[in-house]
């Protein structure tokens, strides 16, 4: 199992990002998956997550109307679009799958929101 994330940078408070996680090595259009981040000093927290087809998500308060989850089956990517970006929203964004019982994690990609 392979997690690929990019498309983390700097961006001023009220901006967009949109990042991207390509899988490999396992059924992706079978899984549920999830973005999760991490701020210095926390814990990982679950951001968003996305049903095996996209017909149901599920999201953090803290970012419900301001992020959308979506995923491409035919490409094995995972989506994370952010909008109305906020300094707490500053941290590293981890893709994530539950397979064969174990969490897999990909390498991450830091977002960092600051004018």
């Amino acid at each position: 199992v392979q997690l690929v994330e990019s498309g983390g940078g700097l961006v001023q408070p009220g901006g967009s990002l949109n990042l991207s996680c390509r899988a490999s090595g396992f059924a992706f259009s079978s899984y549920y998956m999830s973005w999760y981040r991490q701020a210095p000093g926390k814990e990982r927290e679950l951001v968003a997550g996305i049903s095996r087809f996209g017909r149901s998500t599920n999201y953090a308060d803290s970012v419900k109307g301001r992020f959308t989850i979506s995923r491409d089956n035919a490409k094995n990517t995972v989506h994370l679009q952010m909008n109305s970006l906020k300094p707490e929203d500053t941290a590293v964004y981890y893709c994530n799958v539950f397979y064969s019982g174990r969490n897999y994690w990909g390498q991450g990609t830091q977002v960092t929101v600051s004018s």
